[in-house]
């Protein structure tokens, strides 16, 4: 059976991160940026062969994933469990307040601590478990199709750690034989 191939997208700007907020699991919609941004990353997705979109049901994910299947001519599945990392009482904060709150779990954080929960939400290793399950489902559910994912940086970091990528940025994932 062929491979399915999986394109991880981190949604478009949104207007908490035009602000510096952290957004976590809130639903800010996309900046007026992140509308063109995604609208310029449909263009840039045209030739990839996209026959399937899936994305966060989280607004700013969801947004980028209608613009992108208006585009594409693709309807957008909304999953949840492709939401970002739940950041508690973090939620809506700029990185300055959140360090007069909480430094010390801030600096856990920072250092990449997998059971450190940021305001009190979920840990890395959650979030790691949560999307990890998703994607082979996904996979699964799509066999042998190209599969665009709209999700967040937190969610692509637990499946590929160390991954940066901009707003509307976009990468391969590979799955069993690396190739896509």
């Amino acid at each position: 059976m062929p491979e399915t191939c999986i394109v991880l997208i981190r949604h478009a700007e949104s207007t908490w991160n035009a602000a510096g907020r952290w957004q976590g699991q809130a639903d800010p919609p996309l900046s007026a940026h992140g509308r063109r941004q995604a609208a310029a990353l449909a263009g840039e997705l045209a030739g990839e062969g996209i026959e399937r979109l899936i994305a966060s049901d989280l607004e700013r994910a969801a947004q980028t994933a209608s613009i992108l299947g208006e585009a594409l001519g693709l309807a957008a599945q909304l999953d949840p469990r492709l939401r970002e990392l739940d950041v508690g009482r973090w939620t809506g904060l700029t990185r300055s307040e959140i360090e007069r709150l909480d430094p010390d779990l801030l600096a856990r954080f920072e250092a990449g601590e997998a059971d450190a929960r940021p305001g009190g939400g979920e840990s890395r290793r959650e979030i790691r478990g949560r999307v990890r399950a998703a994607l082979p489902s996904l996979a699964a559910e799509h066999p042998g199709r190209r599969v665009a994912v709209v999700t967040h940086l937190g969610a692509i970091r637990a499946l590929l750690p160390g991954t940066e990528l901009a707003n509307a940025g976009w990468c391969r994932m590979p799955l069993s034989s690396g190739r896509c």
